[in-house]
């Protein structure tokens, strides 16, 4: 399987950014899938948010499932995550070696963070349809420069039956009905 020990790592979906996001209408309930998918499969997550002094907290809706979860967000001020020691700390203890990346900006934090993680041998994919940045160009832009520095890139839905396998799973009825 090519996520056996996966890890998401949730990037800064924070009110002020989402007010000029790209996409915003359709990536916010993408977001609440995956959140909700990933909870299903029991793959943990790493939240994370950029100055929430400056940017405001995480999205209420997210918050919410990301709480249920049993989630608190980690702070950061630098752009990569990697920068934070506490993320560092997290990312460590939980013994993933496959990262998967959703959030905000494309080409600013959810590239950075990617672009450190990759320096440090870690496998990282990129969930291109649940990131964004403030225009389509800057969200391509990251994407491409992710790709670049040897990222894989998944959707959504393929990332969700990719950790499935197999319509035998026993959170298969739940997944699907999800995804519609």
């Amino acid at each position: 399987m090519k996520y056996a020990n996966p890890i998401l790592v949730f990037v800064d979906v924070q009110e002020k950014l989402n007010n000029v996001i790209h996409d915003k209408d359709d990536l916010i309930p993408r977001l609440e899938k995956l959140l909700k998918g990933l909870e299903l499969l029991n793959v943990p997550v790493l939240w994370l948010e950029q100055y929430p002094k400056g940017l405001g907290t995480t999205v209420e809706s997210l918050k919410e499932i990301l709480k249920a979860g049993g989630n608190e967000p980690i702070v950061k001020n630098t752009f990569s995550a990697w920068g934070s020691m506490e993320f560092q700390e997290q990312l460590k203890e939980s013994g993933a070696d496959h990262i998967l990346l959703a959030g905000m900006e494309s080409h600013i934090c959810v590239f950075q963070t990617a672009r450190d993680l990759l320096l440090e041998n870690y496998d990282v994919d990129v969930i291109v349809d649940c990131v964004s940045s403030r225009t389509k160009e800057n969200k391509d832009l990251g994407i491409d420069r992710m790709i670049g520095y040897g990222a894989g890139t998944t959707g959504l839905e393929s990332l969700l039956f990719e950790l499935l396998e197999t319509a035998e799973h026993p959170k298969f009825k739940d997944i699907s009905r999800l995804i519609k």
